[in-house]
């Protein structure tokens, strides 16, 4: 599975639905496909938690308070990844490492306090596993989704791979630091949303894309995006979802709802 939004909506119904089908679900997404690796040596119930590394996005040294001013230029240059405009933007704000978090949630059937979220500046590890002893097994690779890719088209076999591998022969740094959640508020919405469970991921989601889409327009400032996902969490009651047909429903009034607040921005910030 290469979409983490599916999961994201509806990962009660997949999980579920790949459980009566006695298949299981490979990730291609880096930092799941990493986890998948590494927790292959672990039994679960030896799992304190697991650690999703974040590149902290096009921002993640600029001043707080300059945040209100940046540019969709600057968001859409991401230290690390080569990657679209609007997943550069995702991880600018680290929304995208809050719908990872949901994510692994569901396919590692981890509770919400077992996924975690650090700051790795180099992109390297990709992704870590805690244990109950406090061992930590990471897997590592260059930033290039080829290594990803290919492990999960290929599992359990293993082949060569064409692009550029580590290098241990040249020093290499690993800097590690916990995200500052004022400077990533999206990321503190998307926990609480994991928490919460319900159509609240599923609210996030749609929010999200429709602020994202907004601000690549120039119809709202960079930090007017986790505003509008705030305002549309606190709009929309969250309940639990019976069927797909409703997350869907839910979806489609998540993103009306966030269109209506950035169309009337003085009374949605």
């Amino acid at each position: 599975i290469a979409s983490k939004e599916i999961l994201v909506l509806a990962g009660k119904f997949i999980m579920e639905a790949a459980k009566r089908q006695g298949v299981s679900i490979l990730p291609v997404d880096s930092e799941h496909n990493a986890l998948f690796q590494c927790l292959q040596s672990v039994p679960h119930d030896h799992v304190s938690k697991v650690i999703l590394t974040a590149s902290g996005g096009s921002f993640r040294d600029t001043p707080v308070e300059q945040l209100g001013s940046v540019s969709l230029e600057q968001a859409l240059q991401h230290p690390n990844w080569d990657m679209g405009p609007k997943v550069t933007i995702d991880s600018a704000t680290m929304a995208n490492k809050g719908l990872e978090m949901i994510e692994a949630s569901w396919l590692f059937e981890m509770a919400p306090e077992q996924v975690d979220v650090v700051i790795h500046t180099q992109s390297i590890v990709h992704s870590l596993v805690e244990c109950i002893d406090g061992s930590v097994i990471a897997q590592m690779s260059p930033p290039d989704m080829t290594f990803a890719i290919q492990h999960s088209l290929l599992f359990p076999d293993r082949a060569e791979n064409v692009s550029p591998k580590l290098d241990f022969r040249q020093p290499i740094q690993l800097d590690f630091r916990p995200p500052d959640l004022d400077r990533y508020p999206c990321l503190k919405l998307a926990r609480e949303c994991l928490r919460e469970g319900g159509i609240a991921p599923g609210i996030f989601n749609a929010a999200n894309e429709i602020a994202v889409d907004a601000f690549i327009q120039d119809r709202i400032k960079f930090v007017e995006i986790s505003k509008i996902v705030e305002k549309t969490l606190e709009f929309i009651e969250n309940k639990e979802p019976n069927s797909i047909e409703e997350v869907l429903k839910y979806d489609k009034e998540a993103r009306s709802v966030a269109s209506r607040l950035i169309d009337s921005p003085q009374q949605a910030l």
